[in-house]
């Protein structure tokens, strides 16, 4: 007897969960936790810079691995496999103080997030798509904003109770881990067209998709300034722990909704032209998080990055997606490798910058420089075809 498939509902809240813990705990609490870790260890800005790029260093290498063909059919196992590493290596971040380490365990924790990030979106896109039902793609995506809301209430509590950035990491693990075994029963089916289907054909030669990868490269290396140094920004601020939390939280808070009125806005003109005009709004979150004064600056910054790069990494998903429809896990891989290039730039370029110059104005600036370049690219790609369903 044919088991049923899991229902679209339940599939998009398996991959809430899912990306609540392997993106925005297993990826993003490395933000929160960097101040302590830097207080307590004597990491400069640049080698907290080299433990960040590591991570995206293998999150690069498993979007690339991701892309071959070997998953084919195994596509559950391999996502249930990147969440289940994930959990694990956030653990074992709390068992050294070597830097050597920090960078091994962060670039396998990279490589486990993209294998989730590749596969589970593959599944959840796939199957929704399937059953018409692909507004419940910003449930799957509000997972991030979850995340680092969680990541944020749980830093702050485990710092203001007076404990060290170690426990943030074993508590880390820990909801990681649950996510882990509520997921496993959750999302038990592969992909829609695993079943029926052979192994996907090359991606079409497509100038709108080339200049989508590079605008989403850029877009990589852009946020991730943010996205890795807010918090530290603001303790360089004498902002306070409140402050630090305050300030992560209102990320998350912001991202959560965000997939959702970003598709409403892109159903009102093409989807890269949507793309375009998130990369401007995030530009001036990033130059406002140095430019303004704190707490008013970092608050405006974390809630405009919130709001804007999940649901612009959603976009570029998309756009990719519907640009080569035939071949859309291999799209997703190497649009996530694109990604993760800009990644494992904009943290050590930010990183030694800030060591250079003595703050995070020039590296945040320039983060911003590159968004702006971003949307124009985005900008030039759009074609009156690609819109939000």
């Amino acid at each position: 007897m044919k088991r049923e498939s899991v229902p679209p509902l339940r599939l998009a809240i398996a991959g809430l969960i899912a990306m609540a813990a392997a993106m925005g705990i297993g990826r993003f609490v490395f933000t929160p936790i960097l101040p302590g870790m830097m207080q307590g260890l004597g990491l400069d800005a640049g080698q907290a810079g080299l433990i960040a790029s590591a991570n995206y260093l293998g999150y690069l290498v498993g979007a690339l691995l991701a892309a071959g063909g070997w998953a084919h059919g195994r596509e559950r196992a391999a996502m249930l496999v990147g969440l289940g590493a994930n959990a694990v290596l956030l653990g074992a971040m709390a068992l050294t103080h070597s830097l050597p380490v920090f960078l091994a365990i962060r670039f396998l924790a990279g490589v486990a997030s993209a294998f989730l990030m590749v596969f589970l979106s593959a599944i959840v896109f796939s199957r929704l798509a399937a059953a018409g039902r692909d507004g419940l793609q910003a449930l799957h995506f509000g997972g991030v904003g979850i995340g680092i809301s969680a990541s944020a209430i749980l830093t702050g509590w485990i710092f203001a109770t007076g404990y060290g950035w170690k426990a943030a990491w074993i508590a880390a693990a820990a909801l990681s881990a649950l996510a882990f075994f509520t997921v496993w029963p959750m999302a038990r089916d592969g992909p829609a067209v695993a079943a029926g289907a052979g192994r996907e054909p090359a991606l079409p030669k497509s100038t709108a998709l080339t200049r989508i990868i590079v605008a989403y490269g850029l877009f990589g290396a852009g946020y991730i300034v943010t996205a890795t140094f807010l918090v530290a920004i603001v303790r360089q601020q004498a902002g306070g722990p409140l402050a630090e939390s305050a300030v992560w939280l209102a990320t998350g808070v912001a991202g959560i909704p965000s997939v959702w009125l970003w598709s409403r806005i892109a159903r009102r003109m093409s989807m890269a032209a949507a793309f375009a005009l998130g990369c401007v709004v995030e530009a001036v979150g990033i130059a406002a998080s140095v430019a303004l004064p704190s707490p008013l600056g970092p608050l405006l910054g974390g809630a405009l990055l919130g709001g804007t790069f999940i649901a612009v990494t959603a976009l570029g998903l998309q756009i990719g997606r519907q640009l080569a429809a035939a071949a859309p896990r291999r799209a997703l891989a190497l649009m996530t490798a694109a990604f993760g290039t800009g990644q494992i730039l904009g943290p050590i370029a930010a990183g030694y910058a800030a060591d250079w110059t003595g703050s995070f104005l020039a590296p945040s600036l320039g983060a911003a420089m590159i968004l702006l370049a971003c949307a124009v690219i985005g900008w030039s790609a759009r074609d009156g075809s690609l819109r939000a369903r």
